[in-house]
Formats: C-alpha cells, structure tokens, sequence
C-alpha cells in the first residue's frame, strides 16, 4: 500500500486541565470556563479541512490527548468520532482518550465507551500519596485506583503512566511500586523517567535547588529494572518507555515512531502528511479565531533526521526500505559511517537483516546515539 493511499491516525488536542502539573510542558492550560459547543464545532471544521487534504484515507486510529480530554462530554467525544468517521472512516481503528482518574472524570466513563472509544490511557502517575501530591496531582491513591478498576470495567483496552526516579525514591521503592502495578493485570503500561523540561514549574525548583532527583547510576539502574520486570511479567518494552502484551502496543503512537502519516487538530497539534509539517496555534483563544494549519515542506534531510530519532525508540528499529519509501534518503546516506562504527563498537547499535536498531545498552543513551550516528 502506498503512503498516498496507508491509513492515518488522527490526534485531537483538548488543552485544558484542572490544573497545571509541575512537571508538564505540554501545551495545557488551566480555565475557568468552556464554551464546549464552540470547541467542538471548532475541532470539527479543523478536522474537515485536514479530511479534504487527505482524500481517499481512511483513520486507523484516533488519539484524544491533552491537555485532559476527559474532561469534554462524551457527547463532544461522541460528536468528534462520528465526524470522524464521516470525514475519513475507520478502518479497524483503536480510539484512545487520556483521563485524570479524578471521581468526576471516571463517572464519564460509560459515557465515553457508548460514544466510541475503545482504549483509555490513564493518568495513575504514581501509586504513593506522598508522591502524588509532590507531582501535583488532582486525584489521591484510592479515586486513582476506583478509576483504574471503573476503566477496566468499561474498556477493552486500558493503559496506565506511572513516573519513577523522582526525588527522594529509592530502587526498592519504585520495584515495590511497579510490582504492585503489573499486578492491576493492564495490557499496557507507560513508564518515565522524571525528567526536568525548560519552563517548568520543577525546572524552578532545580534552578534554585529546591529539586534533586537520583544520581544517574541509580536512574540507569532503575530503568534496567524495568525493562527486567515487565519483560517477566509478559509486558515486554517495545518502545523507550512503553510496554505491552504482544498485540496491545499503542497502534497510533507507532504510526509515529514509524513515521507515517498523522494529522493533528487542536491547539499547538502537529502533523505530518504527504512531506509537509503541519502546526497549530498554541494559546487556546488565538487558535479558536484562527484553527488554520502552519504549513512547511519538509525536505528530504529533515525527514530523515525525525524518521531515525523516532524509528530508534523502537525495540524493533528501523527498517532499511519502509524508511526510504517514507523519507526518500536511503538509511546508510544519512548514518554517518564514523558514528556507526564507534556505536556499534560500542555495543550500543547493531544492523543487521536490514534494520537498524538500539540494543538494550542503547536504548537508554538514546539521544546521544542518534546525535553520533547523525555527526
């Protein structure tokens, strides 16, 4: 099937939250009122005019991300997926919506599995009240695990985010902790590391000292421990820092990591269809006088460049010719041979069969390795 005519995935962005986590620098934003039906209509008319770009494809999955989406009605859910499905039509598509598990949001989860949705991707973040509130989190341990088990009763599919090395955790803490979360019996589980991103509450605090987070060896080792318990658990890692029974991977966040096309509506959204870049404005009110797309070719380098970072993630790779159908560069014209040869010498890289990709050494030093392998 050629990309002109491959399935696309669809995000829609909500931008709004309850509150604004330290941590996050996601394009969220914390409001007092919502005018709901101009936001729906205002998603939809953005939707229409990606779906007359992209005639003849059809969506084999929809993300709703935010922000927090469960906040919107499911009637607004259920109005986005029925447009959706006029505009594009499904093929097979897994529809996945991010929710807080405050009681308020999880009382909306019947509402949302009758409008369509088939997956949910919770917000748990931790399983420790302490932690919990040092994240900023809305919710406490107990309404965090009366959703999780509402989620299970309404979906057939459930994912859940916990973050681990934070401050102050120790390696047996977070084994305790992730033990206790392979135990819910999910199909799929996304597990950072705390990181501190520029503009953040917790990048203030780091700035002044008021944050610290593990050394780098106990992080490392944190990381290892994962990989260890979830493969034993049967949900091996397919991603940097995702997990999943073979088959329960998150089919629209591949079609990112494998470098596909995607459309994205809302505030700050970003797609990439047919070589062009598409993006949104970011501030909310601007975008709902405005929800016109940002568009930029994207040359053949650049392709390239995102394809490689983003096809390394995976525990799978790169696959030497889906990269060039989808960049128009063949894979050993933008590796640089010096990087190659010193990573691969390093154990950190291995190609073979014609697929590039990380070994487990690697996968942690991600970034440095794809900076070597592009030097």
């Amino acid at each position: 099937m050629s990309e002109i005519t491959a399935p696309l995935a669809l995000y829609v962005h909500w931008p709004f939250c309850v509150s604004k986590c330290p941590y996050c620098d996601f394009n969220s934003h914390v409001r007092e009122r919502i005018d709901e039906a101009a936001w729906r209509d205002a998603l939809i008319a953005d939707m229409d005019y990606e779906a007359r770009l992209t005639p003849g494809r059809r969506l084999s999955s929809l993300f709703f991300g935010g922000g927090t989406p469960s906040l919107m009605s499911p009637e607004t859910v259920g109005a986005i997926i029925d447009a959706a499905d006029r505009l594009w039509g499904f093929e097979n598509a897994e529809i996945t919506l991010e929710a807080n598990p405050s009681s308020v949001e999880a009382g909306r989860f019947a509402g949302f599995a009758a409008a369509g949705v088939n997956r949910v991707s919770l917000g748990l973040q931790a399983l420790d009240d302490a932690a919990l509130k040092t994240l900023g989190r809305a919710h406490d341990l107990a309404e965090g695990l009366a959703a999780l088990d509402v989620a299970q009763r309404h979906f057939p599919r459930v994912s859940f985010d916990l973050i681990y090395a934070r401050e102050g955790q120790r390696p047996e803490e977070w084994e305790a902790e992730l033990t206790r979360a392979l135990a819910f019996g999910t199909e799929h589980l996304s597990l950072y590391q705390l990181t501190i991103e520029p503009g953040t509450a917790f990048a203030t605090r780091a700035r002044l000292g008021r944050l610290t987070l593990p050394e780098e060896d106990a992080s490392l080792g944190m990381f290892e421990m994962t990989r260890a318990m979830t493969a034993a658990a049967g949900l091996p890692a397919y991603e940097v820092s995702n997990h999943a029974r073979p088959g329960a991977e998150s089919r629209h966040n591949l079609t990112y990591w494998r470098y596909g096309d995607y459309v994205g509506v809302g505030p700050g959204a970003h797609g990439r269809r047919g070589g062009m870049a598409t993006t949104r404005e970011r501030l909310p009110e601007t975008w709902l006088k405005t929800p016109v797309a940002n568009e930029t070719p994207l040359e053949a380098s650049t392709r390239a460049d995102e394809a490689l970072m983003m096809g390394l993630r995976l525990l799978e790779g790169i696959d030497e010719a889906v990269f060039a159908e989808r960049t128009g560069k063949r894979l050993g014209d933008v590796v640089s041979r010096a990087g190659l040869d010193e990573t691969t010498q390093l154990g950190l890289v291995v190609w073979e069969n014609e697929r590039l990709r990380l070994t487990d050494k690697g996968q942690p030093l991600l970034n440095a390795v794809v900076s070597r392998l592009l030097t």
